[in-house]
């Protein structure tokens, strides 16, 4: 059930009141004891989904979960960049990068 917000015209008491939306507005002030009251129009209240699993078991789709799944076993075959196992006797390749170039002097004038 929502919280409404509510405002006396006569006294301008304000406050809040927690009721189902299928009933009617309130009209009587607990204040002035006076039929002035009126709904005011709220932004209504924010909410968050904390935790894991939201997506994964609530709100994705049956082609997502199936792709997710596609991808989870297309993981688990063993990458082939992988560090080779100590009992391959496969040597492990070193990959040589060229040499970086020195940095280069700045242009000014040159001594003689």
């Amino acid at each position: 059930m929502p919280t409404y917000d509510y405002h006396c015209l006569a006294c301008g008491h304000a406050l809040e009141l927690f009721h189902g939306m299928s009933e009617p507005a309130r009209k009587k002030c607990p204040r002035c004891g006076k039929n002035k009251l009126e709904r005011r129009i709220g932004a209504g209240a924010g909410f968050l989904f904390k935790g894991s699993g939201f997506y994964l078991t609530d709100y994705r789709s049956e082609s997502y979960k199936e792709g997710a799944k596609r991808d989870d076993a297309g993981s688990a075959k063993p990458d082939a960049s992988a560090p080779a196992a100590a009992s391959d006797s496969t040597p492990a390749k070193s990959e040589s990068k060229p040499a970086s170039k020195p940095a280069s002097k700045p242009r000014g004038k040159k001594k003689d």
